[in-house]
């Protein structure tokens, strides 16, 4: 069975997929392009793809009967695959969830840290030879022990965020859910009014239509004017362009964002925001963590080839 892996993975995730298949793997770390999104769909059996590999209603469209019939998604996060295009033409597709939690929550906690402590500022200020030396009102920043973290979307990674704030920090969690769940901690189910307004507003809810701008003008408005926003979601749940103008008015305190709604470009206006940090997508960059996600993509393709049920089928 033919497999195409769309972008270079860890050694021992190569050699478990080469175990079981023909494989053919894309050098470039680039997403495919259009012409490589139909080669994918018409030359492979099963398909390895990862975020940016726009496998959209647009590309299926152009090859009305595929030969793959799985894509094994390299990431839980899956909104740039149009799973309901897919099925309609008989495609499968999984993701890797679980294995991202930790590693993910850890960039939310350092997304909080720096932004609060205006981490990112001072390695600037130091780097360009500005530092005098210390002094009491020197770069003061927001206390972060004690404090109101608002999480929305309390799932695994919510659920990981929740505790590392809990026990770390000694956090009171409050949380915006579709439904009430077991945080693991203390914590308190809110209206998305109520969540808003905590000193920090970590978002971890999943990408998609239904999260689109989910932070808009009104959301950023009802926040408190010493709130921090934190994103390791999807990029496009914030709408950047309102987001920047908030920072610099001074409407909210600062953001700490992991991920963008056009990557890898960068709404210019956050690029020259001193209340910002700004991380290349490190959420789930671990060793351990990539390894781990692509044996459990591997693990999916596996699944199928032995025509067994996929374990992680969205």
């Amino acid at each position: 069975m033919k497999l195409l892996i769309t972008r270079p993975l860890p050694d021992p995730v190569m050699q478990a997929a080469r175990a079981r298949f023909e494989v053919t793997a894309r050098a470039s770390t680039l997403p495919l392009d259009a012409s490589e999104l139909r080669v994918a769909l018409t030359d492979y059996d099963v398909v390895l793809p990862t975020l940016g590999d726009l496998f959209k209603a647009e590309a299926f469209a152009e090859v009305p009967t595929p030969r793959a019939k799985l894509l094994a998604n390299f990431g839980v996060g899956f909104n740039h695959i149009d799973t309901k295009a897919a099925a309609a033409l008989g495609i499968a597709v999984t993701n890797t969830p679980g294995a991202v939690t930790d590693a993910t929550a850890d960039v939310a906690m350092t997304l909080l840290l720096m932004t609060a402590r205006r981490a990112g500022e001072g390695e600037r200020m130091l780097r360009a030879g500005q530092w005098q030396g210390w002094h009491p009102t020197q770069m003061l920043g927001a206390p972060v022990s004690g404090k109101c973290v608002g999480i929305i979307g309390m799932g695994r990674i919510g659920r990981a965020i929740a505790q590392r704030c809990h026990y770390g920090f000694g956090m009171r969690v409050i949380y915006h859910n579709r439904s009430a769940t077991d945080a693991g901690v203390p914590a308190q189910q809110v209206s998305m009014l109520e969540v808003l307004q905590a000193d920090f507003v970590v978002i971890a809810v999943p990408g998609g239509p239904a999260t689109r701008h989910l932070i808009n003008a009104e959301a950023l408005a009802q926040m408190a004017p010493h709130g921090i926003l934190i994103n390791i979601a999807r990029g496009d749940v914030v709408d950047e362009t309102t987001l920047a103008t908030a920072l610099k008015t001074g409407q909210i305190a600062g953001a700490g964002l992991d991920v963008y709604e056009n990557e890898p470009q960068i709404t210019p206006a956050l690029l020259g925001l001193e209340n910002v940090t700004l991380l290349p997508h490190l959420g789930t960059a671990v060793l351990e963590t990539r390894t781990a996600m692509g044996m459990m993509a591997v693990a999916n393709l596996i699944a199928y080839l032995d025509g067994q049920p996929l374990p992680n089928q969205v």
